[in-house]
């Protein structure tokens, strides 16, 4: 065996053989530390490598062989869980929750628990004591008689323990406090985090049992560690919220099982996590109609239609260059509204600082978004207030048309459902519904005429 010192990145996991105040690879300061690597002589790997080869060798076969296990997924008993997995846990599968220190995430897994007691799931904490977890699950007044507990931080512990005892659910809380006594680096370094994945890994294929790893995530709010962690795993949910919501979304950012386009929305209360069943009901609750500079958009996300207050200021600006800020929305897709906003309606919004913010703490990213941003942005220009009862839906092109989009009927029920009177939607998307049964859809092809018919002139 021979070792050698290198250096890596606890951002981005790059290695170098020498240190750095900045990594070469993204460019984050003081985030290089030391390593040690173990590397096999040349004789002993190819040794290894024969007795591999011997052990499992196994020869091709056609793809129509090969007999499909149709196992059922285990179902959480959350219902909005359940929906951003895929519809439920798949066995055998590795699955990584990222979030914000106290967002959550621990909280949401002891609640899981609580609800398969049949499938004996298993709690291995690393980060707090088992009087920790009891105090935390009694706050929580759930039945956790079928929950068993480990404090542990070896990864070859834990991997014992998901052998010898029956348990068909094992949770890593966190990824970062777990190591490997052979690999000579701190818990929480690449090399850890890397190998203890892929060991955990193996393991939940290998046994068929379903793993979830607790991670944490950087200060730009991605998962913390090497890439290759979301590379291992088959699912990795990403809980997203301010601290100063109680609202807090579950996404799915990679699933191999599933749609990664699903979201959960849960409140975090007094008593854990609560299922947010009508989020366009909840975010749309303390809206100030009748105000100036506010729109409701229908907004999807994955299979679901959400509608949400977008909210605008537009006031004179003391400086120079105007200030642009988005808050729950791409501040490039902000820009391109406002450039279309001036070049195509003629709005001298060259000299006004424009603010707009998506109410309630949720992030967009759907186009159809476009014409309810601009028309509260032209609202609170013109300082005139859209009419309580309607709704937007449409994106908006450069040279100012707007463009249709998908899921209509799901959108436009949505807004039906909650009252809306007055639906304005793209002229496109109007083959789907008949004008003589649907007098309360307003369609434009054109954004004038679609701003004409919520601000006037």
């Amino acid at each position: 065996m021979k070792t050698k010192t290198i250096y890596a990145c606890q951002n981005c996991g790059a290695t170098s053989p020498r240190w750095a105040g900045k990594c070469p690879s993204c460019g984050e300061w003081n985030t290089m530390t030391e390593e040690t690597q173990v590397k096999q002589s040349a004789a002993t790997s190819r040794r290894v490598l024969t007795e591999n080869r011997t052990n499992t060798r196994q020869k091709p076969i056609l793809l129509t062989e090969v007999e499909q296990d149709n196992q059922e997924r285990i179902m959480t008993g959350i219902a909005e869980l359940d929906r951003t997995l895929g519809g439920g846990i798949m066995r055998g599968s590795i699955t990584l929750v990222g979030g914000d220190p106290g967002i959550g995430k621990s909280t949401l897994m002891l609640q899981m628990c609580a609800n398969l007691a049949a499938v004996q799931p298993l709690y291995v904490t690393g980060e707090e004591s088992l009087q920790q977890i009891k105090s935390r699950a009694s706050r929580l007044s759930l039945d956790f008689s079928g929950l068993r507990v480990l404090a542990e931080t070896n990864a070859d512990e834990i991997v014992e323990a998901m052998r010898r005892d029956d348990v068909g659910l094992v949770i890593a809380d966190s990824i970062q406090t777990m190591f490997r006594p052979d690999i000579e680096s701190a818990p929480g370094s690449v090399a850890q985090v890397r190998e203890c994945s892929a060991l955990l890994m193996q393991a939940a294929k290998t046994l068929n049992k379903a793993v979830f790893l607790v991670g944490h995530v950087t200060k730009e709010g991605s998962i913390a560690g090497p890439k290759v962690l979301e590379h291992i795993v088959d699912t990795v949910l990403q809980f997203e919220g301010e601290r100063i919501y109680s609202y807090r979304i579950l996404r799915a950012a990679k699933n191999r099982y599933g749609s990664t386009n699903e979201i959960g929305v849960f409140e975090m209360s007094e008593d854990g996590l609560r299922e947010v069943t009508n989020p366009s009901e909840v975010f749309l609750s303390q809206r100030n109609a009748g105000e100036s500079g506010t729109a409701v958009v229908a907004a999807m996300e994955g299979s679901r239609p959400i509608l949400v207050e977008v909210q605008a200021l537009v006031t004179p600006s003391s400086y120079n260059v105007p200030q642009r800020s988005a808050t729950g929305l791409d501040y490039r897709r902000l820009q391109m509204i406002i450039a279309v906003l001036e070049k195509r309606l003629g709005l001298a919004l060259g000299k006004h600082d424009v603010f707009v913010n998506i109410a309630g703490g949720l992030r967009l990213d759907d186009p159809a978004v476009d014409l309810g941003v601009a028309a509260a942005i032209v609202s609170s220009f013109r300082d005139v207030a859209i009419q309580a009862d309607t709704a937007l839906i449409g994106e908006i092109g450069l040279t100012g048309e707007v463009r249709a989009v998908v899921s209509i009927e799901q959108r436009v029920n949505e807004a039906q459902k909650l009252g809306f009177s007055s639906i304005l939607l793209p002229e496109a998307n109007m083959k789907r519904f008949s004008r003589e049964t649907s007098p309360h859809l307003k369609p434009a092809d054109r954004i004038l005429q679609a701003l004409l018919s919520v601000v006037g002139e």
